[in-house]
This record gives structure tokens, C-alpha cells and sequence, in this order.
């Protein structure tokens, strides 16, 4: 039995407490005293009712004793059990030596890193199967400081953090009792960065949505990762559309699994095909064996498609298939290969209008516009910029290990006021540059460099060149050559403007517009 007694802090009350056990002949089987508590802690061998209620009324009648309890554990008892389930659980491995580096104490995960067995390394010195550092030495120095050295035990590479242990001696100074070595495998680092760097980038908890426009992508992105249905994700570019399906990924069943993206308007066609579905042997010259695609190598994953309405329309087709059963033939290959892969896409494109003129096919878009988000602009979401800004700020600096810039007023109000034509991404990089180059504590807007913009036209010329005729007549050409591939006579296009034909056909002649001039 355990008993915790609240007491006074009295010369001889601890004994007193004892006299009671000896007189009902109970062996004392430990005791621990806690002043700061004013607490005392007895064991003793169980007893009947009757002599535990006589036993407990003989303790509450010694003077100081304010009140007892029976308790579970003696706090030395509960201290060694959390530190065993900590030893136990804890998955990098921990190592504890004397000052004659022999092992103390070590743990599961460091026996399974080491392939040992407790009984052939307790006791043993870890000098004689450690490369890279010298216990025995460092032991025996006359300054024992902390370490952090690569190791090898039994073949194997470890980072070990090499630590002293110290303890006080009777006159309060702390003496050297031997070390603690916490080790970490290659893999473990790896996990370690891995996590770190996912951390970083795939999380809801990274987006910035103070604006209730934002607030509602991420409260409807949240209830779509939980599904298994196609995700098109569309906005401008530049507005962290990969980001939130990568949220989304992190936020799924299907996080421990891989995410892996392509680009649809980066690669010709061929290459597109052989990359997401793989190819057989001999498909192409010199490749004897076949190989894996996107959509095999991410089986039980998520499979990331960048602008989908760049994918040509073989590539439509076979996507199609894919959605329907999860099943494709690889390039050159007869075999039906069969995977659980959910399927994200993006977009900045009209869908919908490419459905309409016939560059898009209306069955493809129709399977993939389940589960729709649509990413605001930066600028109809002006109570994330500051949020945003400040989020760079911070990691920027700390990436540079310096503090963090205040922004000025001016700064917050330029940055809040500025259409950000290139959204999340030029607000991004822009902030880098100035953080980079910043010698001050203070940003400020003239630190941005940023060109002059405006919705309607777009960025304007620093230093602007030229009349005012000029301008117009650049702006003017530049209309026409935008429009003419669409209205390809001059009849049309003077329809569409408003003009009279000979008028167009006199401005087309100008400027040298025509249908060799422009490709149609």
C-alpha cells in the first residue's frame, strides 16, 4: 500500500510516522519526503479494513499531519515508469554510458538500430564498436562538452548528439556521472527533412485566409479532401493553386502515400503520354525494358495535373478511360495495368469556353468538374495581402538569420492597394528580392521595385518613350493582331470595332496586319 500525507515540515514527524508501521509489525518498503509539496510518501505491505482505518486514525492524531490518501505510485515509481515508456516509445535511439563509457541504459529503438541484444552490449564499453569518436578520451577531458558527430556502429551511420551528465555533489558543484547518446539513422534524417519540408508547403494550416472569400475556398477544400473524386482547382496564375492540392493531399486518407504532379503544357505529347502512363520494352529505340508512369508510381496516392486544358486531345481520351475504372495500357504495351490514384487538376483556362469552340472535350470536363474550387485573385482578397506579406517576411528572414523587417505604413498600404497581376507568386518573389537586398530593420515601398500596373492595360513603361501618338498607334496595332486571328477580314473585325470597313482595311494596310503577318 501507498499513502501521500500532507504535513508540516517538523523535525522527528517522519519518524513518528514509522513508530506507527513498527507498532502493527509492517515492513517499511520506501518513504520519499517532497518539501516544496510538504508532502511524505510511505510504502508498506497491504493490510486488512480494520487495521488499515486503526493504522490511518493513529497517523491523522500525529501532530503536523494535516491529511493522508492512499495513492497508486510513489513518485519515484511514477517517475521510472514514464521514463521506461519514454525509452520504450521513443523511435530515435538513446544510449547511456558511465564515466568509463560502459552502457547504462539503453533503449529499443537503439538495440533494433544497432542489431544487438541487450544482453551483449549492458555493461559493455561502447568504445570498442564505435568509429568516429572517442569516449574514453572525451570522458577523461578536463572541459566535457556537448557534441554533435557522425558515427558508425556495426557498419551502420548515425548523427549522435553526445551529451554529459551532470550531478551535484554534497558542496553543490556538479560533477561528471558519464553521457547520454541520442542517435538518428540516415532514414530518420531523411523522415526528419521530408517532414520538415512538407511542413513547410502542405498544410491548410499555411494558407492565409483571413478574407471570407479565402475562408470559404478552404472550408469546402477541407470537406473535399475527404472524398475520392476528381478536384479541378482553377484561378489565375500565380495563385497557389499546386499549394491547396497539396493541402488537400496532406488533409486525405491518402497522405502517407505519394503526391506527384506534371506539368500538361510543359511537355510535347509523346513524352506527356509516356510519363503519366508509363511505357513498355522496346516501345521506344534503345529502351529494352518498360517502365513505370506517374499513375503507377503513385498507386494509393494522389496524381497532380497542372493546367489539364494544355492536354491534347489523344491525351483527353485516354485520361477519360483512366477516370473511368482507374485502369490504362502503357505505351506499346497490351497489358491493362489496374491503380487507386485520385486525380487533382488545375487550371487557368476557360473550360467551358474551350468545351464551346472544341478544344476541350465536353465528357472530359464534365468528369473532372465533380468537386470545383475556385481560387480568388490576390486582388479581390485584399485582407490576405498584409497576412501574406508578413508570413514571407518572417520565413525570409529566417532563412537569412536575421530579424524580421517592420513593414512601414506606406509599405502596408502600397502592398494592400497594388493589383498584384501575378496574384501569391509575384508578391512572393518580390518580397524576396527586397528582403535580400534590404540593409535596414524597416521596408519600405521604394524597396519593392515593383513595375507600375494598371487592370486595364497592364504594366506601364518606367520611363516612357515617345508622344502620346505614338502610344496610341502601338496600342492600336497590338489590338489588331490580338483580334484579327478571330475576326480574319476586315469586314468582321470592322464589325466587331464598330468602324466602317474602310477604315480597318486602312489601319490592317498601316500596320502591316495580315494573314501572312498573323497566324490564324
Amino acid at each position: 500500500m501507498r499513502l501521500e500525507i500532507q504535513c508540516q515540515n517538523r523535525l522527528g514527524l517522519a519518524q513518528e510516522v514509522l513508530n506507527v508501521l513498527v507498532s502493527y509489525q509492517l515492513d517499511l518498503r520506501g518513504i520519499e519526503v517532497d518539501p516544496s509539496l510538504s508532502r511524505m510518501y510511505v510504502s508498506f505491505p497491504t493490510v486488512n479494513f480494520e487495521k488499515f482505518q486503526e493504522l490511518m486514525a493513529k497517523m491523522r492524531r500525529i501532530t503536523g499531519v494535516e491529511d493522508i490518501k492512499t495513492t497508486a505510485f510513489m513518485p519515484s515509481e511514477r517517475e521510472h515508469n514514464e521514463l521506461s515508456t519514454l525509452l520504450k516509445t521513443l523511435p530515435d535511439g538513446l544510449i547511456a554510458v558511465d564515466i568509463k563509457a560502459n552502457v547504462t541504459v539503453i533503449n529499443d529503438a537503439a538495440l533494433e538500430a544497432l542489431s544487438v541484444e541487450h544482453s551483449a552490449i549492458a555493461g559493455q564499453s561502447l568504445q570498442g564498436m564505435v568509429k568516429g569518436f572517442n569516449f574514453q578520451r572525451w570522458l577523461e577531458g578536463d572541459d566535457v562538452l556537448a557534441q554533435t558527430r557522425r558515427l558508425e556502429i556495426h557498419g551502420k551511420r548515425f548523427v549522435a548528439d553526445i551529451l554529459p551528465v551532470m550531478v551535484p555533489d554534497e558542496t553543490g558543484h556538479e560533477i561528471l556521472a558519464g553521457a547520454v547518446i541520442n542517435l538518428k539513422s540516415e532514414s530518420r534524417l531523411g523522415q526528419h527533412m521530408v517532414a520538415f519540408k512538407k511542413g513547410d508547403q502542405e498544410s491548410f494550416n499555411t494558407l492565409q485566409a483571413h478574407s471570407n472569400l479565402m475562408r470559404k475556398v478552404v472550408r469546402e477544400a477541407k470537406k473535399m479532401s475527404q472524398l475520392d473524386a476528381p478536384i479541378l482547382i482553377m484561378g489565375e496564375t500565380g495563385t497557389g493553386k499546386e499549394l491547396l492540392a497539396r493541402a488537400c493531399h496532406a488533409a486525405s486518407s491518402r497522405t502517407g502515400k505519394p503526391f506527384l504532379a506534371l506539368s500538361c503544357a510543359s511537355l510535347p505529347d509523346n513524352v506527356a503520354e509516356s510519363e503519366l502512363f508509363g511505357y513498355g520494352a522496346n516501345a521506344f529505340p534503345g529502351t529494352a525494358e518498360g517502365k513505370k508512369g506517374i499513375f503507377e508510381l503513385a498507386n494509393g496516392g494522389t496524381v497532380f495535373l497542372d493546367e489539364v486544358g494544355e492536354m491534347s486531345h489523344q491525351l483527353q481520351t485516354k485520361l477519360i478511360r483512366f477516370l473511368q475504372d482507374g485502369s490504362f495500357r502503357r505505351v506499346a504495351d497490351e497489358n491493362e495495368v489496374k491503380v487507386d490514384v485520385r486525380v487533382i487538376c488545375t487550371t487557368q483556362k476557360d473550360l467551358p469556353g474551350m468545351v464551346q469552340e472544341g478544344k476541350f472535350r465536353e465528357d472530359l470536363y464534365y468528369r473532372l468538374n465533380v468537386l470545383t474550387l475556385a481560387l480568388p485573385p490576390l486582388r479581390e482578397r485584399k485582407q490576405d495581402v498584409i497576412p501574406l506579406a508578413e508570413f514571407f517576411i518572417a520565413r525570409f528572414a529566417a532563412r537569412l538569420g536575421r530579424k524580421a523587417p517592420k513593414l512601414t505604413d506606406s509599405c502596408a498600404n502600397f502592398l494592400q492597394n497594388y493589383p498584384w497581376p501575378g496574384n501569391v507568386r509575384q508578391l512572393e518573389n518580390a518580397l524576396y528580392r527586397a528582403i535580400t537586398l534590404l540593409e535596414g530593420f524597416e521596408l519600405d515601398k521604394e524597396h519593392l521595385q515593383l513595375p507600375s500596373y494598371n487592370n486595364d492595360f497592364g504594366y506601364l513603361e518606367q520611363d516612357f518613350d515617345g508622344t502620346l501618338d505614338e502610344a496610341v498607334k502601338r496600342f492600336e496595332a497590338n489590338l489588331l493582331r490580338k483580334l484579327f486571328p478571330a475576326y480574319p477580314s476586315s469586314r468582321q473585325l470592322a464589325k466587331k470595332l464598330g468602324l466602317s470597313h474602310t477604315a480597318i482595311a486602312n489601319k490592317l494596310r498601316d500596320y502591316g496586319i495580315n494573314r501572312k503577318s498573323v497566324k490564324i
